[in-house]
């Protein structure tokens, strides 16, 4: 017997909308990713008077003023992230996200909270070692490395 047999509707209705998942799957699959334009979009900073070639723990400037250093920007999968921090006298005082994803009204609805919620979690924990944001996992974990090397460069 053949397997879409005439005498078998209900087969053959079964068999079609499997066929018919399957190829939507497949096609939704080769969704387009984002291209090199947008890794161009925010330039990495030149590094601050707190030169980057002191190993991690050191630092040139002394401890005491205020300094403000730039993280490298990081590329996620929805677009780049990018963190500045302010130190004064050694401590955390101010963590700004310079540039995060934006480029549609669901980038703006999650990032709107999930920003706020890293700067609070990053200026209580002093370091990067940082929740992510449920919801905002590529935006948490760019903003998590882009903060680490603004702090290695800071030497914290």
């Amino acid at each position: 017997m053949h397997a879409l047999n005439k005498n078998r509707p209900f087969r053959r209705i079964v068999l079609a909308s499997a066929a018919t998942v399957s190829g939507m799957v497949l096609l939704l699959s080769l969704k387009p990713h984002a291209g090199p334009a947008l890794a161009a979009g925010t330039p990495a900073p030149a590094p601050t008077s707190s030169s980057s070639s002191a190993s991690p723990g050191t630092t040139k400037a002394p401890s005491t003023g205020t300094r403000t250093v730039t993280g490298d920007s990081v590329q996620t999968r929805w677009g780049p992230v990018q963190v500045r921090v302010t130190i004064k006298s050694g401590k955390l005082t101010d963590v700004t996200a310079v540039a995060y994803p934006t480029e549609n009204p669901r980038d703006q609805e999650i990032n709107s909270y999930a920003v706020p919620q890293l700067r609070r979690e990053a200026l209580n924990a002093q370091s990067a070692q940082i929740d992510s944001v449920s919801g905002a996992t590529y935006t948490s974990d760019g903003y998590r490395q882009s903060l680490q090397s603004a702090l290695d460069s800071a030497g914290l």
